[in-house]
C-alpha cells in the first residue's frame, strides 16, 4: 500500500528515468558495510501466544466474545502470520477464550500455514462461497454470541458481510483490547526497534559525506537504501527533500536538486523483524545561513521540549501543548497554522510506521511504560525551507529514553 512518501519517492524515480545508473552505490555499501543483526533473536511462538492471552484478558475485562482481524501489523502481531489484503477474505478471529480461528482462500491455505506461530483452527473458503459465512460458522461453533471487536482497520465489506451472515450480531470497537496489547511494547519488541534506529542512524553517517552537488533525491536515496541492506535493515521508506520541498512535510513532486546553502532534509526508516525505525535530519548543503540556523536550533529546542514533557501518566497531547506554547512565544502558529508547525509532535511507532496514539492535540491517553513515540516537531516556511529533526523514544518507568539522540548542531546532523 502506497502512502505519500513512498508515491514521492516512487514518482522522482521515474522521473528520472531508471535506477540502473546508481545501483552501484548499493554495491559499494555492500562491500563496504557489514550487517548489524547478527545477534537479532525473531518474536517466538511463546510471545505469540502471550499476546492473543494478553488480548483475551482484555476481551473479557471489554466484554466481548471475539476480534476480527485483517492481515496486516495486527494480524502480524499476534498469529505470526504476514499476508496482504485483497478481495479475497484472510481473517483471523481471536476469541475470548480457546484457540483462534483463520480464515482463507482454500488455495491460499498451504500459504498461510508457512508464517503462522501459534495453533489455529484454519478454516477455507472456495470461490463460490462467502467467507464471511466461515467466520460466521467459527463463531456459532464455539458459540460466542456476544459482541464482536472490529480491528480498526477492518474493511467494511468484512463488517456487512459478517452482519448480513449473523443477523442481529453486535460489532463494537476492538481498540481496548487491540491498543491495549500493541501500544505497551514489551522488552524484545524495543530492542528489535533500537536495532532498527541503530541501522538507520549508521546508514546515515554512510550516505551524508557522498551526498554532492546536483544530486536529485533519488540518487541520495539510492545510497541510503543500499547502505540500509548491507547494515541488515529493510529499507521502509527514504524520503528527500531539497531545498523549497522541505517546507512541505511530505514534499513536492517537482524537480529538486541540491545546490550550496540550500536546505537538506531526509526522513527514512528501516524495518528488522518487522519493527520500524524513524529518522529525520536536517542539514544545509554548504554554509548554513543564519536564519537556517536560527530556526534549525529552534527545532532542536522543540525536540527538548516534547522529551521533558513525556512523563509517566501525562496525557499524550500535553507534549504536543508544550511545545507549541513554546513556538507560539516565538511568533509561529498560532496553533498549526504556518509559518510554524503544521503537523503534530509525534506518532507512536512499532509494527506501523504510524500507530495510535499520537503526540497530538486533544489526546487524553495517558503516557504509559513500554510506549514508543517520534519526537518531530518540525517547523516550516513556505516558500523558503523547512526543518525536522526526528528521534523516536520509548517510555520507561523512570521517564522517556531515546532510541537515538538529537545531534548537536547544524553543522553536525550525525553526531
Amino acid at each position: 500500500m502506497l502512502n505519500r512518501r513512498m508515491f514521492l519517492g516512487a514518482g522522482t524515480l521515474l522521473a528520472a528515468g531508471a535506477l540502473a545508473p546508481w545501483r552501484s552505490f548499493a554495491q559499494e555499501a555492500a562491500a563496504e558495510l557489514r550487517p548489524m543483526t547478527g545477534h537479532v533473536v525473531p518474536i517466538s511462538r511463546e510471545e505469540h501466544l502471550a499476546r492473543i492471552a494478553r488480548a483475551q484478558a482484555l476481551m473479557a475485562e471489554a466484554g466481548l466474545a471475539a476480534v476480527l482481524i485483517e492481515p496486516g501489523a495486527s494480524l502480524t502481531y499476534f498469529t505470526g502470520v504476514q499476508w496482504w489484503r485483497s478481495e479475497r477474505l484472510t481473517a483471523a478471529i481471536l476469541p475470548r477464550e480457546g484457540g483462534i480461528g483463520i480464515v482463507t482462500p482454500f488455495f491460499e491455505e498451504p500459504s498461510v500455514h508457512e508464517s503462522l506461530k501459534v495453533p489455529a483452527d484454519v478454516r477455507t473458503w472456495n470461490e463460490d462461497e462467502d467467507p464471511l459465512r466461515t467466520v460466521a460458522g467459527f463463531l456459532r461453533d464455539r458459540r460466542l454470541a456476544g459482541p464482536v471487536g472490529i480491528e480498526e482497520t477492518v474493511r467494511y465489506f468484512a463488517v456487512d458481510g459478517l452482519q448480513r451472515a449473523m443477523p442481529g450480531i453486535e460489532v463494537k470497537s476492538a481498540n481496548p483490547v487491540v491498543r491495549g496489547c500493541r501500544m505497551v511494547k514489551s522488552d524484545h519488541e524495543i530492542a528489535l526497534m533500537q536495532i532498527a534506529s541503530d541501522i538507520t542512524l549508521a546508514a546515515y553517517r554512510y550516505t551524508w559525506p557522498r551526498i554532492e552537488r546536483g544530486m536529485a533525491p533519488h540518487q541520495i536515496g539510492a545510497i541510503m537504501d543500499g547502505a540500509t541492506r548491507a547494515l541488515g535493515g529493510n529499507p521502509e521508506f527514504s524520503l528527500i527533500l531539497l531545498g523549497e520541498a522541505a517546507a512541505y512535510p511530505h514534499g513536492s513532486g517537482q524537480p529538486q536538486a541540491v545546490r550550496d546553502g540550500e536546505v537538506v532534509l531526509m526522513d527514512c526508516g528501516c524495518t528488522v523483524q518487522g519493527y520500524q525505525s524513524d529518522i529525520s535530519r536536517t542539514f544545509v548543503h554548504g554554509s548554513a545561513s543564519a536564519e537556517q540556523r536560527r530556526v534549525w536550533d529552534q527545532v532542536h529546542q522543540g525536540q527538548q521540549i516534547a522529551f521533558a514533557a513525556a512523563r509517566i501518566g501525562a496525557p499524550a497531547g500535553s507534549v504536543d501543548d508544550a511545545v507549541r506554547r513554546q513556538y507560539e512565544s516565538w511568533g509561529y502558529g498560532p496553533f498549526y497554522r504556518l509559518p510554524g508547525l503544521s503537523h503534530r509532535t509525534g506518532h507512536g511507532i512499532g509494527l506501523d510506521g504510524h500507530e495510535p496514539v499520537n503526540l497530538v492535540h486533544g489526546e487524553t491517553t495517558p503516557l504509559a511504560a513500554g510506549m514508543c513515540f517520534s519526537n518531530e516537531p518540525g517547523l516550516y516556511i513556505p516558500g523558503r525551507f523547512g526543518i525536522r529533526l526526528e528521534d523516536c523514544f520509548h517510555m520507561t518507568a523512570d521517564g522517556p529514553r531515546w532510541f537515538t539522540t538529537p545531534p548537536p548542531s547544524i553543522d553536525r546532523p550525525f553526531d
